[in-house]
């Protein structure tokens, strides 16, 4: 087999490749803006990936064609999907009766399909299934919430510093507030070099259905206290 550094479709390749990380690193920094486990770098790297496989299936093996040869593209495309289907996995985790990470591992998938997209040569196509994941994790989130939620609960998600006793505190504000508050998920998010913060999702319910904005104005007062907002996620 001859190296070719340069051949017809070098560009074309170079071009899908391009698009196809731009894409995938648009869906990682919205992973990464909500502190997901798998972020920027990983969307990026799932992407990035699938769309090489794809470029090699279909353009690698152009040099060892012949009548008596029968390649099959669709056979690396068919194993990247099985393969994304194992790593996504990966990212879903199981905390008595929640469960976390299934937003992530879809989004994932969703991304090594906007890879595969484009090495198959249909960045339009990818372009437009990354705008509607977006459309999704933001408008189809908020819709959710307001059809799921029963009057008087909501949920946020506050983040705050370890060993401050600003869970405790918060808890306390909430009761003084009306409300019934129940942790429901915890997680760290801390790096190597910061202090360790902890994100926590509480569920709020007022069986006199009192406003949450003055509870959320009060909690941010708390110290220790890092940021708190409504929770707008579902099974992230």
């Amino acid at each position: 087999m001859n190296i070719v550094w340069v051949s017809e479709s070098t560009l074309t390749e170079l071009t899908l490749l391009g698009i196809a990380f731009v894409l995938s690193a648009t869906i990682g920094f919205e992973r990464q803006r909500r502190l997901k486990s798998a972020g920027l770098r990983t969307h990026t790297l799932v992407g990035l990936g699938a769309a090489v496989f794809t470029l090699v299936s279909a353009y690698g093996f152009q040099g060892v064609t012949g009548p008596d040869v029968v390649v099959d593209p669709s056979r690396i495309a068919a194993q990247i999907v099985t393969g994304i289907g194992f790593l996504g996995a990966g990212v879903i985790f199981v905390r008595r009766n929640s469960v976390s990470g299934l937003t992530t591992a879809a989004s994932i998938w969703v991304t090594a399909s906007i890879g595969m997209a484009c090495g198959a040569g249909a960045p339009v196509l990818a372009a437009l299934a990354t705008a509607l994941y977006l459309i999704a994790v933001w408008v189809l989130t908020k819709l959710g919430r307001w059809v799921r939620r029963s009057p008087g609960e909501n949920a946020v998600l506050i983040r705050y510093r370890e060993g401050a006793g600003a869970l405790r505190h918060t808890l306390s504000v909430a009761a003084d507030h009306g409300f019934e508050a129940v942790v429901t998920n915890t997680r760290s998010t801390s790096t190597a070099d910061q202090a360790t913060q902890i994100q926590a999702t509480i569920s709020l319910r007022s069986p006199t259905r009192e406003p949450v904005s003055p509870l959320i104005a009060a909690v941010a007062d708390v110290p220790g206290v890092h940021s708190i907002e409504y929770d707008e996620s579902e099974n992230d």
